[in-house]
């Protein structure tokens, strides 16, 4: 047990320590963010494989008070290292992907070259063994009665963490913040595209009974047919639709009833970090003009909980990295409002 009786919450951060300048263990922790630095399919631009290295120095800035759970903290959280070898293998698949990219990108066809046609097994190869990765480490450590947070890399890492749920979980939700609806089959030849994360999931998964987006605001045809034909289990707050109505004087607060109305007992969070104002997040992969405020969608969260639905955990995506490091502190701090809503959202 982590003797916190030296610890003084109010103290600059001890470097030294984990994530948020805490001083636990693992073992002592009862909530494991596993960071998951990888970025193989991004189709714009890259760098949030190496997210949660620049989110982790950044989280030594944020001060440890938070009214929604005072002393939250205190239950233990706690970041693993990000894998090297991982990382290895991100960076890797990704130069091979963005020569396919360049390559498809002049309509060549990549049947008729081999060494394209290699590329692309190699790249979709990877994809599937970091599903599995992510599977194998989320389902120990649900096994280990550990609350788990994903941190990203894009948004392609939580596919595994779905499949791990759904042993504990045999229907839940999805409320997903994104500007994209991340629900195109094989996006330029990936099968796990960062673009295809909620395709996948709701073809793999077969626990998750619905899934509501909040935030969208760029989307292909196809994705709007598959959203018309999924016969409501797909449900969509389109960004346009919500400015709309707060224009027109409808208060967030019937919004978030009735987008919370939506799910079911049991909802994890995806949370791609370009659902929000790109103000907010202006070098993370694919910034879209519009989105949401971070209190909107705190605001939605909280009524989840006050609501009686559980959440079961989260994923925080896309985040940037910058020489000024905004992106990442935007990161670190909501990264910490989502640690602490998922410990109120499972009291001890």
């Amino acid at each position: 047990m982590t003797d916190l009786s030296l610890f003084d919450p109010n103290d600059a951060s001890n470097p030294n320590f984990n994530i948020f300048g805490l001083p636990f263990s693992e073992e002592d922790a009862r909530l494991v963010i596993l960071p998951v630095p990888w970025e193989v399919t991004v189709s714009y631009r890259a760098g949030t494989a190496r997210a949660p290295e620049h989110i982790m120095k950044a989280s030594l800035q944020v001060d440890l008070y938070d009214n929604d759970l005072r002393d939250g903290w205190r239950q233990g959280i706690y970041m693993r290292e990000t894998d090297r070898k991982l990382l290895m293998k991100s960076d890797y698949l990704r130069k091979e992907a963005e020569l396919y990219i360049d390559y498809i990108s002049k309509d060549e066809n990549v049947s008729a070259n081999k060494f394209m046609s290699k590329t692309l097994k190699e790249v979709n190869e990877g994809s599937a063994y970091l599903n599995q990765w992510v599977y194998d480490q989320t389902r120990s450590l649900l096994k280990n009665n550990k609350l788990v947070a994903l941190l990203g890399g894009d948004h392609s890492v939580p596919l595994g963490y779905m499949k791990a749920l759904s042993e504990l979980y045999p229907d839940f939700g999805i409320l997903q913040i994104d500007a994209h609806c991340d629900l195109r089959d094989r996006y330029e030849g990936f099968v796990y595209s960062h673009a295809s994360i909620m395709y996948n999931a709701l073809q793999e998964v077969p626990a998750i009974s619905k899934l509501v987006q909040v935030g969208i605001r760029d989307y292909s045809d196809s994705e709007w047919d598959r959203i018309c034909s999924s016969n409501y289990k797909i449900i969509t707050y389109f960004d346009r639709e919500l400015k709309e109505r707060l224009y027109e004087s409808e208060p967030w607060k019937k919004i978030a009833a009735e987008i919370v109305e939506q799910l079911p007992n049991h909802v994890y969070i995806s949370f791609d970090i370009d659902g929000l104002d790109p103000k907010l997040c202006p070098n993370t992969g694919t910034p879209v003009m519009g989105g949401l405020e971070t209190e909107q969608v705190f605001y939605i969260i909280r009524k989840v909980i006050k609501s009686g639905r559980k959440i079961i955990g989260f994923d925080l995506c896309e985040v940037g990295v910058s020489n000024k490091e905004w992106d990442e502190n935007v990161g670190a701090r909501i990264l910490y409002k989502l640690c602490n809503l998922l410990l109120k959202s499972n009291p001890v």
